[in-house]
């Protein structure tokens, strides 16, 4: 009986604790499902913002061609 609590304790017992970290390891690695979504919402957001921008940069060169030199 000692020999199986022994062989227990010193091959089984680290092998599931390695196995279970490991597996948690990987979980915590990838994007959640509202991870995932915030970060399209961003992405998407921030093209948005950069049209935006294009569109007042052409507007301003039209109106106030020197307005880069300015800066």
């Amino acid at each position: 009986m000692e020999a199986v609590l022994i062989i227990l304790a010193s091959v089984v017992a680290p092998l599931w604790i390695i196995l279970h970290y490991i597996t948690r390891w990987r979980s915590a690695n990838s994007l959640s499902t509202e991870e995932e979504r915030m970060l399209v919402e961003l992405w998407e957001n921030a093209q948005r913002l950069e049209e935006r921008l294009r569109s007042l940069e052409t507007i301003l060169d039209h109106e106030v061609p020197q307005w880069r030199e300015k800066t």
